[in-house]
């Protein structure tokens, strides 16, 4: 695909300007252009998804951060975490590129507990319980797991492939110890969330089922769509309180694009609101401080969340487990490249549990823990930016076989910003997710911790010598190893992001003050401008965010298009 001269087209009118081709957007496009009579331009900052073959390779996610293909953020230093990385500072990778995050992430399909929707819609979000939605995220889905293709909760036909990506033998230890402890084995996915499960993934074929492969690269023949790379959005143009274009930098120059119906905000959960905020939509205190001029003052960049994970390596006396010589061996390479099998062929996150820690809730409601199984034990201190000590003494000499549990605090009460640097639009933004700022925070980490350290205690897990000394650490030296305020050490130094930022841009009724779009996704104030992405979850959804992120643009497709409306 070569659409670099678009820009230079006579055309520089179209109905519907789409800002980002990731997750959202590249689905969002797709959608849209299946209305024959309008016309949508997509506009990605980065590079095309074809230029990398890692980009669909499922074990390359452990490899592309701090690429080209990635934005590279860092947050503020925290005051009340990350006391164990470089300072203080989390490292924040987002996908520049068409296809977005869903190119970098760990492709683990989660659409979360039905009581995260039905949640959002006791807000305000009307048209967004979990009846309203699990249609759109039927709509995408091609289920490829054979006991599943029947289900009520699955669909086949869809863009999005899902599949399960099992290379080792520790799943069935995994299992087995998870039945022992009397947890249910669940399709996470289907009508049981609670419980333990092989994890799906967005895999077709054993290749990385991205947004821009899946929804994108199947209609880019379309005459009504034209897709442009490398082309960085700057501004919303604004005539009064209409937007009515955008200002585009293409190839070192400037162009302005203009939209007969709607520009459309897909650029992610820091992307969305610096857009905003460099257009003079945000709290006017902010703005002012920069001297942009105050269209609307709304709460963008307020309300960031993020699930915070605490990884916990262990080892074990059996091989199996992923290690860096298979990863390496030229005959994984020969399974990969031959037959689609092999430690290459999936990103080895194998199996998934959600559990509530948390049992005074007297109301059903949404886990509060996940636990996440890595089978191998990858070299994380590039991704994490870890503190030299930390890094010599934990994560620099871990055995050769063995697995991470990843423990994750589902519905942080800790809420951050995002806010504007300077100006400058190439400025990267100010992150500051505010983590652990709620004591709550840190005691259900712990509480998750425990439920472990319960799981790693089963006849299962012993039987494979796991064992939890690894996490015996100098700076946490002065507490008793694995006490409540051991492990409140280990969370404060060594908790960090799962990746999964949201919430910037809060949908909710227009009356409340805290939101930013209506459940439509229109921009309160602003006609023509509506944001489709991660950013108008009012909350974090109970894991993984990318599946979510999909359905919200097959929803959003729909309002747009005022199209199979009830």
């Amino acid at each position: 695909m070569d659409n670099s001269n678009i820009m230079s087209d006579d055309r520089k009118e179209y109905d519907y300007i789409v800002v980002g081709g990731g997750s959202a957007g590249a689905v969002l496009a797709s959608r849209l252009s299946e209305k024959e009579d309008v016309t949508i331009l997509l506009l990605e900052a980065g590079g095309e998804e074809t230029e990398n073959s890692l980009y669909h390779v499922p074990v390359g996610c452990f490899i592309l951060h701090k690429t080209e293909a990635d934005w590279g953020y860092y947050t503020e230093p925290q005051k009340l975490s990350h006391y164990g990385l470089k300072g203080n500072r989390s490292y924040w990778p987002r996908g520049k590129v068409l296809g977005g995050s869903s190119i970098l992430n760990v492709m683990i399909y989660n659409r979360g507990s039905r009581y995260d929707y039905d949640n959002w819609a006791s807000q305000g979000c009307t048209g967004w319980a979990y009846d309203d939605v699990l249609s759109y995220f039927l709509k995408s889905e091609d289920i490829l797991i054979p006991t599943l293709k029947y289900s009520k909760f699955h669909n086949t036909g869809g863009y999005l492939g899902v599949s399960h990506a099992r290379v080792t033998p520790l799943v069935d230890y995994y299992l087995k110890a998870a039945r022992e402890l009397g947890y249910k084995i669940v399709d996470y996915n289907g009508e049981e969330f609670e419980g333990f499960a092989e994890t799906q993934f967005t895999i077709r074929n054993a290749e990385r089922s991205s947004t821009s492969k899946a929804f994108l690269r199947p209609v880019m023949q379309r005459q009504n769509l034209h897709v442009s790379s490398r082309s960085h959005v700057v501004k919303i143009i604004m005539d009064k309180m209409v937007a009515v274009g955008v200002e585009v930098i293409h190839g070192g120059k400037k162009y302005t694009i203009y939209s007969s119906k709607e520009v459309i905000l897909s650029a992610g959960a820091i992307g969305t609101p610096q857009i905003l905020l460099l257009s003079g939509i945000g709290p006017k205190s902010h703005l002012d401080e920069l001297g942009i001029p105050v269209i609307a003052d709304l709460p963008v960049g307020e309300n960031l969340r993020d699930h915070l994970m605490l990884p916990s390596p262990t080892r074990v006396n059996i091989t199996g487990s992923v290690t860096e010589k298979d990863l390496s061996s030229w005959w994984t390479f020969v399974q990969y490249y031959l037959f689609g099998t092999g430690y290459i062929s999936s990103p080895f996150a194998e199996v998934i549990a959600h559990l509530t820690t948390d049992k005074s809730k007297e109301v059903k409601s949404a886990p509060d823990i996940q636990l996440l199984m890595i089978s191998g034990l990858p070299n994380l201190t590039n991704i994490l930016s870890v503190r030299e000590d930390i890094m010599n003494e934990m994560f620099s000499k871990l055995p050769e076989d063995g697995f991470y549990v990843f423990v994750t605090l589902l519905h942080p009460k800790s809420k951050g910003t995002i806010r504007l640097r300077s100006r400058d639009p190439f400025d990267p933004p100010i992150i500051d997710p505010n983590y652990l700022a709620e004591e709550d925070d840190v005691k259900t980490l712990i509480r998750g911790f425990r439920v472990m350290e319960k799981y790693l205690g089963t006849k299962a897990m012993q039987k494979i010598g796991v064992s939890l000394d690894l996490l015996n650490i100098t700076v946490c030296g002065g507490h008793v190893f694995l006490s409540d305020a051991y492990v409140e050490c280990l969370v404060r130094h060594n908790a960090v992001t799962m990746y999964h930022p949201t919430s910037t841009c809060k949908m909710g009724s227009p009356e409340d003050p805290s939101t930013v779009v209506d459940p439509l996704l229109r921009v309160k104030g602003i006609e023509r401008l509506r944001v489709v992405d991660a950013s108008i979850m009012p909350d974090l959804t109970s894991g993984n965010t990318n599946a979510p992120t999909i359905m919200i643009a097959e929803k959003a497709a729909d309002l747009i298009l005022q199209r199979n409306l009830v």
